[in-house]
Order: structure tokens, then C-alpha cells, then sequence
């Protein structure tokens, strides 16, 4: 009897199970219902026992059906044992408190629940097939009639559906479900909480920025190990997608949160609001430094981060969670700025700017690989390749047209001061930068990559041939702009600055590279051209005082040198000499030539002199106004830096000229 009961027990809690896994809050209702079928199946059994007790001549039969109702009711007693367990874990499953602050112990009761479904439903089982074969033993020996064969099978049913629910509750019924939704509320909550943007200083150097990325990491540790528990879990029961969504949120936002601190107003304005080309040059500057900044700290991290949280998974949904992140982050505006910059109008400075990008570009290559390399970045990659090919083929087009550019700006009009035209100042500062540690480099390695894209061989000393060309161009359009000055003088002074110009390049690099017989020749024109000027000018006015002619007295001689004195003054005082020695050793030459000279013709002819003292210059006032000759009239030319001599229009103005230039060919 004792096996009755147990069986009696089984079909009590039959209904327990279900309501447990599928709505606690109908389990009373449930148990209700369940009464009259565990009387049923109850009364079955009694029946069955009842069916089998007499008939001395059946005994071995009898004890055969009574072993394999034995057999059933042990899965049946293991089965009522589970359910107590059920319940205690049912209650922890389903408190109000989120499970966050001890997740591991939720989880542990999460798969506890699932463990004893799974042992419940497997005892269900195994007592179902015991019972089955007691149907089969009882209809193959006609030991009970169709009516008590009918109650066991009834009990078969019962069985099964019970077996049904634990399945279906092992397969996310409505508990697990809510527990699940639980460990989502909870991932979304840690992360948010944990997650803090990085910080940026613009004294960031990239070796201070990489440092900034290894000193900490994403997440702290035991925060790492809670998402990645909850995440292994929720995997198990096909539960990941939301979670990859909170993810991407809120890393999104921290990753934007990462950048606000910095001043990014330039990346939305167009390259020609920019005024002053120093202007674009801080821009790109700080470019530069907010690239290293989101892909080296920023991304870097986010791409770890993603990796840790949820590079279990098999589906490789981790890389597409990065690159969601990557976007929302704000990188394809970084790359569409490096593009406007690629796209808009040629310049000689667009080439430097184009060169900048680059440097950035190359520096971080390793890292865009190893970042956007997968296919879900592929918008980044292709921008990013998009990017590289217009800045190489951009670069290249603007550095093999110089020479070209040079040489049409030979049709322009030289200064009328006779001072060093614009375009020589800036031509020569810009081949110094071209031909400097910070660009050389660079634009050797954008000509062997375009060379190599046209299946061309790169050759050496190519970037410094082209710089001879540029030179060769500056020096014909300096002996035309020469040829343009209607006063011979006034060439010479235009020369004499040109050629003091150039000289004053020793010990840069486009001096070094012209060589010491280029400066040399130069200085030998520089000292040539200055005699000349000196004959064509005071030389000509002293012959005046000094060749006798005796159809003029002293006086008219005295009178004459002042008045072509005054002339040359005047037709000289908005000349200029550029550079200060030249000037000064030019008003030494100027005045040991005149002053002399001038001084001995007065003291012969002083009673002359004393008579008309009102009419002709003292010694002293010539002298100082020979002095006060050749001062420009501003501060010109007073930095290597290219461009930096000029003011922001003049700059402006050659760089349009040049751009105008480049847009025409």
C-alpha cells in the first residue's frame, strides 16, 4: 500500500509543477483542479491492486505487474523530493529585489531551477516507461480486464503532461523568462554605472595618449566577470540580443561622452570658411591629435571591451556591437573632414595639409587594421581607403604641377619697391618644408605608393630633382621680372635683394641642397649687381661735382648736384633692401661714395657755399638721408616659417594666386 500512496503523492504535485513554471500566481487554482484527477488515478491504482490480489494460480504474474508498479514508483517518489526544491528556487527566482548586487548566486539559482526540471521531467520518464510496460505485461497475460488497463493508461497521460510542462518550462517558460528579463535589467544597470568617459588634455602627446589607454582598463575587473556571466547565461537560453543592444547604447553614449569635452566645432565647417591658412593648419593640428585621441584610447578600449563582454559567443556578434559603437562614436565625421580637405581646391598648402593627414593616417594604419578590419566596419574601411587614395593621388598631382605653377606666375608683375617678390619668399620657405625631417619622409613614401598604384618604379632623388625644377623656374622668372622695371636702378636693387635672398639660404635645408657653389654664386650676383647700382645711381651724380667743366661755375655745378640729388632721393625712397646687413653695408657704400666727395667740394668752394648756405645740403642732412633709403616701410620677412612674413591677406593673396593657378591647368 505504501507504493499506492507514494504514487498518490506524485499525482498531487503533479500540478504544483506546472503552475511553478508557467504562473505562480495560479498555483492554489491549479492544485484545485488537480484534486478530483489524483483521486482518479488514486482510485485506479486501488483498483489495479485490488485486480491483482487473488488468484492463487496467478501468483508469478501478480508479482510481476507488482515489480514493475514498484519500478515505476521510485522515479515517481524522486520526482516528489524535487519539488520541494522547485519551490524554495521558484521563490528566489520570482523576489521583487534586482539580483545585481550578488548576480553570481542568481545565476547559480537560475541553473539550479533548470537542473531540476531537467531531473524531474527525466524521473517522469522513466516512470512512464515502467508504467507503459506494465500496460503491455497486463493486456499480453489477461490478467485485468479493459477497465483497469484504461486507469493505467490514464495515469501514462497524466505522467506525460506532466513531463510536457517541465520540458516546456525548461525551455524558457514563463519563470525563466522573467528571471531572465531580471539578468538583463541587471547587465543594463552594472554597465551603466561602471562606465565613465575617458579624459583628454590638449597637451596630449600620442606617446601620452597610448599611455593613457594602458594605465586602465575599459572595465574593472570583477565588473568584467559579472557581464560576462550574465551574457554566458543568457546565451544558453538564446536571450543575447538585448543585451548587445543595452551594450551598444550605453557604450555609445560614453564613447560621445569620451569626445565632448573637446572642442570639435571644426570638423562640421567647410574648408573655405577658414581665413588664414594658419587657421586650417590648427585645425589639422588638432585633427590630428582627437584621431589619436578616439582610435587609440577611445576605440581601443570599446573594441576590447566588446571582445571580453562578448567574444564567447559563437555568432561573432561582438564585432558588429563594436562597429556600431565605432560609428556612433563620431569616426566617419573625423574621416569626412580629412575628405573635405582631399577634395577642395588645389593649393601649394593643400599639399602640406594633405601630408599631415597622411602622417595620421600612417601612424595609425596598425591600428585601423586590427580596429575596422572585419566586415561590419566596412563603412569605415571604405572611407578610410577612399581617404588614402585622395590624399596619395591629391599630393602627388599638386607636387609634380609645381614647377608648372612657378612658371605661369612668370606673367605677374615683380614689386615695385624692387624687394624679394612674394611668390620667391614663399616658394623657397615651402621647399625648405617639403625638404624637412617632418615631410621628406612623408612625401617620399605618398610619391613610391603613387608611383607603385601606376605599376611605375619609384626612383631615387626623385622629390630632389623636382626641387632643382622649382629653383630653375624661381631663377627665369627673376631675370623677367627683372626685365620688366623701367629704371635700370631699380632692376639692380630687385636683383641685389633676389640674389641676398637666396644666399641667406645657407645652412637650410634647400641650401644644403642647392650646394655651397649655388650660394657662392649668388653672393658673387649679389656684390655684382650692387656695383652696378651704384654706378647707374650716385655715381652718375657725383661725376657732376667732380669732372670740370668750364662753361659752369662752382655754384651751378653745387646746384646741380643738389637737385639731382633730390631727384635720385626722391625716386629711391620707396626702394627697398630687404635684408638689414645688405642695407646697412649699402648705405656705408652710398655714403663713402657721395659723402667725401661732397665734404671736399664744399671746403673748396666754401665762400660759395656761405653765401647760398639756404640753397645746398650740409654734410650732415645728406648723410641722413642717405641713411633713412631702403627701409621698408613694415616688418617683412621675419620668419622661416612658410607664409609667416606675410600678413593674412598677402599670404592669402599668393596662395590664391597659386590656387588659381593649379584650378586653370
Amino acid at each position: 500500500m505504501a507504493e499506492v500512496q507514494s504514487f498518490d503523492n506524485l499525482l498531487a504535485c503533479r500540478n504544483l509543477l506546472k503552475a511553478s513554471v508557467d504562473n505562480s500566481t495560479a498555483l492554489a487554482l491549479a492544485l484545485d483542479k488537480t484534486g478530483p484527477r489524483i483521486a482518479e488515478l488514486d482510485q485506479k491504482l486501488t483498483f489495479l491492486e485490488m485486480a491483482i490480489r487473488p488468484g492463487g494460480s496467478k501468483n508469478c504474474t501478480f508479482a510481476a505487474v507488482r515489480d514493475h508498479i514498484s519500478l515505476a514508483l521510485g522515479p515517481s517518489a524522486a520526482v516528489l523530493k524535487i519539488l520541494d526544491s522547485i519551490r524554495e528556487l521558484e521563490k528566489s527566482l520570482l523576489s521583487d529585489s534586482l539580483p545585481h548586487s550578488d548576480i553570481f548566486s542568481y545565476i547559480s539559482t537560475i541553473k539550479q531551477f533548470e537542473d531540476a526540471i531537467k531531473f524531474l521531467t527525466a524521473n517522469c520518464n522513466l516512470a512512464i516507461q515502467w508504467l507503459e510496460g506494465v500496460i503491455q505485461f497486463l493486456e499480453g497475460n489477461s490478467v485485468a480486464d479493459d477497465r483497469y488497463i484504461s486507469k493505467v493508461k490514464r495515469s501514462v497521460a497524466i505522467l506525460e503532461e506532466l513531463q510536457a510542462t517541465g520540458e516546456q518550462a525548461g525551455r524558457n517558460g514563463e519563470l525563466l523568462s522573467g528571471a531572465f528579463a531580471k539578468l538583463e535589467i541587471s547587465f543594463k544597470q552594472i554597465l551603466t554605472e561602471s562606465s565613465a568617459p575617458l579624459g583628454f588634455t590638449n597637451s596630449s602627446s600620442p606617446s601620452t595618449a597610448e599611455q593613457a589607454y594602458n594605465a586602465a582598463l575599459p572595465l574593472p575587473g570583477p565588473i568584467l566577470r559579472k557581464l560576462q556571466a550574465i551574457v554566458e547565461k543568457l546565451n544558453t537560453g538564446n536571450r543575447t540580443n538585448s543585451c548587445i543592444s543595452v551594450f551598444t547604447e550605453v557604450r555609445s553614449m560614453n564613447a560621445k561622452n569620451s569626445l565632448r569635452a573637446l572642442d570639435l566645432d571644426y570638423l562640421e565647417n567647410a574648408v573655405e570658411e577658414y581665413d588664414d591658412v594658419q587657421d586650417m593648419e590648427g585645425c589639422i593640428h588638432e585633427w590630428s591629435k582627437h584621431m589619436e585621441f578616439i582610435v587609440k584610447c577611445v576605440l581601443e578600449s570599446e573594441h576590447m571591451l566588446c571582445n571580453e563582454v562578448f567574444g564567447s559567443l559563437a555568432s561573432g556578434a561582438w564585432t558588429g556591437c563594436f562597429a556600431k559603437i565605432a560609428v556612433e562614436s563620431g569616426i566617419l565625421l573625423f574621416l569626412r573632414f580629412g575628405m573635405s580637405i582631399a577634395e577642395s581646391k588645389k593649393s601649394p598648402t593643400k599639399l602640406l595639409h594633405l601630408l599631415n593627414i597622411f602622417s595620421v593616417l600612417e601612424t595609425l594604419r596598425m591600428d585601423f587594421n586590427k580596429l575596422f578590419g572585419g566586415e561590419s566596419c566596412s563603412e569605415i574601411k571604405t572611407m578610410t581607403r577612399d581617404l588614402v587614395t585622395k590624399v596619395v593621388n591629391g599630393a602627388s598631382e599638386i607636387f609634380w604641377e609645381l614647377p608648372l605653377q612657378v612658371e605661369l606666375e612668370r606673367r605677374s608683375s615683380p614689386p615695385s619697391d624692387g624687394g624679394v617678390p612674394r611668390l620667391v619668399s614663399f616658394v623657397t620657405d615651402y621647399c625648405n618644408r617639403l625638404l624637412d625631417d617632418n615631410y621628406r619622409p612623408i612625401l617620399t613614401q605618398v610619391l613610391r605608393i603613387h608611383q607603385g598604384w601606376k605599376y611605375e618604379k619609384y626612383e631615387e632623388g626623385l622629390v630632389t630633382n623636382q626641387i632643382y625644377s622649382i629653383v630653375r623656374e624661381i631663377a627665369v622668372n627673376l631675370d623677367a621680372w627683372s626685365k620688366a622695371y623701367e629704371r635700370k636702378a631699380l632692376s639692380y636693387i630687385f636683383m641685389m635683394n633676389n640674389h641676398c635672398h637666396f644666399t641667406s639660404l645657407k645652412g637650410t635645408k634647400l641650401g644644403n641642397l642647392m650646394g655651397d657653389s649655388w650660394l657662392n654664386a649668388h653672393g658673387n650676383y649679389k656684390e655684382y649687381y650692387s656695383a652696378l647700382y651704384l654706378r647707374e645711381t650716385w655715381g652718375k651724380i657725383l661725376a657732376s661735382l667732380t669732372q670740370d667743366n668750364p662753361d659752369s661755375s662752382p655754384k651751378m655745378r653745387l646746384m646741380a648736384f643738389n637737385e639731382a640729388f633730390d631727384d635720385m632721393y626722391k625716386k629711391q625712397l620707396n626702394w627697398v633692401v630687404i635684408d638689414e646687413s645688405l642695407r646697412n653695408k649699402m648705405h656705408k657704400l652710398v655714403v663713402q661714395a657721395l659723402v667725401p666727395a661732397y665734404t671736399s667740394y664744399l671746403q673748396k668752394y666754401r665762400v660759395v657755399v656761405e653765401h647760398r648756405s639756404d640753397v645746398f645740403y650740409t654734410v650732415q642732412s645728406l648723410e641722413t638721408m642717405l641713411n633713412t633709403l631702403f627701409k621698408a616701410k613694415q616688418v617683412k620677412y621675419t620668419s622661416s616659417t612658410i607664409g609667416s612674413h606675410l600678413t593674412g591677406e598677402q599670404r592669402n593673396t599668393v596662395i590664391d594666386q597659386f590656387r588659381f593657378t593649379l584650378t586653370a591647368m
